[in-house]
């Protein structure tokens, strides 16, 4: 009998199965349709794995102000998720349905909620805040939400087991570097402050999210260009970041690129870096110093050449890579070179995140 965490990002559906002692007794990867979760195919995915399933863990993408744990789902609480689904339309919705394809497979099976902002609900006003009317931030809900939150605790969580250190005081910037792309600061296991604001937009260059831009930009693109506000939000989310830098979506075809040469591919890699390499400094100062820096998620794991030319312009924070582990990097594993600062590569294992939040909702009755 196990825990099944149910993992639905921006480019695929990850589905564990956890034993006890949290190791992977069965694995489901189904590739993204188009943006739109095909229930009846995650249902029959999951079906075979029912018999053997205690506890559900679903990856919820937007908490709100409401959601700063993960919750138990029930009516009221499917509820006021669904009110949640304009602050994150592209994955709220995603993440709901999940939820509902999977309750008539798995009937009777305590379902939990884990959400991706609940790491940052403590942060700092002033990381949170935004200068903004007063109406917007008490009326709406207008904050810094941040996202990616079960990625950076894990990260930071394993930085301290792999350095044999106390979380206590430990500094620690992650940087999730997939599909989707953030940093953050942890101090102590605890967020203090990240790259995603209101929206999954903000922050670093994504696959297909152009990351931060002026915000004058989208009044001047309606008024002066005229565009719709559809239009500028579906090219902002789709048609931006690598995809508008440089065609494709696919780091690994732009670093290729750019080591020929290929003019949008060396721009792509040299906005990338410069985004990144600011976010780490920015994250270091919120700490008041760094003692480790991580990278996760598929790019964060797998290239070689974004953690070189991210960490070569962070010798000034003490960063140093070893370029032969850094070239033979697999997770989970320190690449740290000359410097004061540990630099790691840690596999992004949300579902062990996931698993310990669900234990923690479910109290004594915990699988």
């Amino acid at each position: 009998m196990g825990l099944l965490t149910v993992n639905v990002g921006s480019s695929s559906i990850k589905i564990r199965l956890l034993g006890a002692d949290d190791a992977v007794v069965d694995r489901i990867d189904l590739p993204d349709e188009g943006g739109r979760l095909d229930r009846d195919r995650l249902a029959r995915a999951v079906a075979p794995l029912a018999d053997r399933v205690e506890a559900v863990g679903h990856r919820v993408v937007h908490g709100g102000r409401r959601f700063t744990t993960a919750t138990i789902i029930d009516p009221e609480v499917t509820r006021a998720m669904e009110e949640l689904s304009p602050l994150a339309p592209l994955h709220q919705d995603r993440s709901l349905a999940a939820v509902a394809a999977l309750l008539p497979v798995l009937p009777g099976v305590p379902v939990v909620a884990c959400f991706d902002t609940a790491f940052f609900a403590g942060m700092p006003d002033g990381a949170a805040t935004y200068a903004v009317p007063e109406d917007w931030r008490a009326r709406l809900g207008v904050r810094r939400y941040g996202f990616h939150g079960l990625s950076h605790a894990w990260a930071s969580r394993r930085a301290a087991q792999l350095l044999e250190r106390k979380p206590d005081g430990l500094r620690v910037v992650s940087c999730h570097l997939g599909s989707g792309a953030s940093a953050a600061a942890v101090v102590g296991g605890r967020a203090v402050d990240t790259t995603m604001g209101f929206t999954p937009l903000e922050g670093l260059v994504m696959a297909t999210r152009s990351g931060s831009v002026d915000a004058g930009l989208v009044p001047w693109l309606v008024e002066r260009a005229g565009m719709t506000v559809a239009e500028v939000a579906e090219a902002l989310e789709q048609g931006s970041g690598l995809v508008g830098l440089a065609g494709t979506a696919e780091m690994a075809e732009v670093t290729g690129a750019a080591d020929r040469g290929e003019p949008r591919a060396v721009l792509a890699v040299g906005v990338t870096v410069h985004r990144l390499r600011a976010a780490v400094a920015s994250m270091a100062a919120a700490m008041e110093g760094l003692d480790c820096l991580v990278f996760t998620g598929g790019v964060g794991e797998g290239s070689a050449p974004i953690r070189a030319q991210v960490t070569a312009g962070l010798g000034f924070l003490g960063v140093g890579l070893d370029e032969a582990a850094n070239a033979g990097a697999e997770p989970d594993v320190d690449v740290s070179g000359p410097g004061t600062v540990r630099t790691l590569v840690v596999a992004a294992r949300e579902d062990l995140e996931m698993a310990r939040e669900v234990r923690t909702a479910l109290g004594p009755t915990r699988p």
